[in-house]
């Protein structure tokens, strides 16, 4: 990417969300540690996204009772093959609004497979898909594996994409997590999480995968607050 930031969450105190542990040193935030007594500190991390219209969020919701398993080997290979097509899809549109990019620098926690190579494979597969639209030669993904509790822009994805699922999924009970659910739906003025969005939406963007051919859409797509101003 033409424009680079390195952004570290937990070392911006003058921002109001500093997360020390015992030891004094920056604490991982993530959706499991979300708590009542915490709420406070993850509601001015949200905020602080909001706040910021450079900073996105993409999230790609799919049910494994709608994979075809004729098309993949197991769960496993689906999984990282719908990975591979968000990133993949997310750097094509961009470079149908910003051709002038050249690279896509993408951060990932251990991908969870039992394929050593699996950060490689979704970078070389990903790659060749950009290679019959990109305008350039060199325009491309470069993905590299980071440690979440070492990279906060992890953790905040890891923050949303928690409250996300677990919304979709209906399984929260914890006072702390359902208040940070409605504070995020506040944000997007929706009533709460388990919706999917539209294409255009670039600040929050939900794309739900589904087989049309297997049952109907069990959500409707929803607009966010900053919908219009993002219409082509």
């Amino acid at each position: 990417m033409s424009r680079k930031r390195n952004i570290n969450f937990c070392a911006a105190p003058k921002e109001g969300f500093a997360f020390e542990g015992a030891n004094g040193r920056p604490h991982e935030f993530k959706w499991s540690k979300v708590k009542r007594q915490k709420l406070a500190f993850y509601r001015a991390v949200v905020n602080y996204f909001f706040e910021r219209p450079w900073l996105s969020f993409q999230c790609l919701v799919v049910q494994r009772a709608t994979v075809d398993r004729e098309r993949h080997k197991d769960h496993d290979e689906a999984r990282r093959k719908h990975f591979t097509m968000l990133l993949a899809n997310k750097a094509k549109r961009a470079l149908k609004r910003h051709p002038s990019r050249t690279e896509f620098r993408v951060w990932v926690d251990p991908i969870a497979s039992y394929y050593a190579k699996a950060d490689e494979a979704v970078q070389v597969i990903g790659n060749n898909i950009l290679a019959k639209v990109r305008p350039k030669p060199g325009a491309e993904l470069k993905v590299t594996t980071h440690r979440s509790h070492e990279t906060p822009s992890i953790q905040f994805c890891d923050l949303l994409l928690g409250a996300v699922m677990s919304a979709w999924q209906g399984n929260v009970e914890s006072e702390g997590k359902l208040a940070l659910q409605k504070h995020i739906a506040a944000h997007l003025d929706w009533p709460d999480l388990k919706a999917d969005t539209h294409v255009v939406e670039r600040k929050f963007n939900i794309w739900y995968f589904y087989d049309p051919t297997q049952r109907p859409r069990e959500v409707a797509s929803r607009k966010t607050k900053w919908y219009p101003s993002q219409r082509r």
